[in-house]
């Protein structure tokens, strides 16, 4: 047995979701937030044998996109009479981090 660890963003959530349920795959949502850009992201924990890992996988690569998203810095650098304002920049956001790992033992209560 396997535990995946996908960690999405929330715009990909519900297309995932729906996909991990219409292929019979039980989950646990958790919100959590991004540290780069503290923006809202999703982790499930999807419980799968062996033999279904490459299944989950494929749900996962056709569901979460990347994407291109353009950052606005928090705020700005101040020295000493000057003012910085730093620009507006692309950051690539999207996909998922996952991680696979073996389950030792595992139980239904």
């Amino acid at each position: 047995m396997k535990l995946i660890i996908a960690i999405v963003q929330d715009e990909d959530t519900a297309a995932l979701t729906e996909a991990l349920v219409g292929g019979g795959h039980r989950f646990t949502k958790v919100s959590t937030t991004g540290s780069f850009l503290r923006t809202g992201n999703t982790s499930l924990l999807i419980g799968v044998d062996d033999n279904a890992v490459p299944t989950v996988m494929g749900i996962l690569r056709r569901t979460c996109r990347r994407r291109t998203q353009v950052a606005v810095p928090y705020s700005p650098a101040l020295e000493p009479g000057l003012l910085y304002m730093p620009e507006n920049f692309e950051v690539e956001v999207g996909g998922a981090v996952v991680f696979v790992i073996d389950v030792a033992r595992f139980e239904r209560l």
